[in-house]
């Protein structure tokens, strides 16, 4: 019997989805960019928004997700490096290090595809920008951090359960 994906490709988590995702939240902080590191928690907050209080989340929020956000730093990574390939991302190295900023065709991108998804998206990017995009790395760390603990609280409390 054949084989359904038979070059490997990844569709979902791979680094060509997350860098997609990254030119719609750099997109959405334009004019301003954002290291690695404010990118990864900026894009948990959209896809899992309704954690922080806001509109509906993007993904189905599965048990113990809040590990997504120290399993994707590399995807992220190798995904914006794809999209500054295309003009989608920016790439700039200073002595602050390294900040991403929406590159010149991100603007046709985004305005380009017009799935139920990627609106939605769209509209969650907008959103945690709104929120916690002038927040500076170290305290939005922090923020997800003090998150974390309740996270982890709920996690302890639904393992309990299930040895009842």
């Amino acid at each position: 019997m054949g084989k359904i994906n038979p070059a490997g490709f990844e569709p979902f988590n791979s680094p060509y989805e997350l860098g997609i995702r990254m030119v719609y939240m750099l997109s959405s902080l334009f004019p301003n960019g954002a290291d690695l590191q404010k990118l990864i928690l900026l894009d948990y907050a959209a896809i899992y928004s309704e954690d922080f209080g806001g509109p509906n989340s993007l993904h189905t929020p599965v048990p113990f997700r809040n590990a997504e956000l120290y399993g994707r730093r590399n995807l992220i990574q190798t995904g914006l490096y794809l999209m500054s390939t295309k003009g989608l991302v920016d790439v700039q190295l200073d002595k602050d290090g390294i900040t991403y900023y929406a590159g010149e065709n991100s603007r046709a991108l985004v305005g380009s595809i017009g799935s139920s998804y990627s609106l939605n998206l769209a509209k969650r990017c907008e959103w945690v920008v709104s929120r916690y995009g002038s927040i500076d790395t170290i305290e939005l760390t922090n923020i997800f951090h003090d998150l974390g603990r309740r996270w982890e609280a709920e996690i302890y409390g639904f393992a309990r359960g299930m040895e009842s």
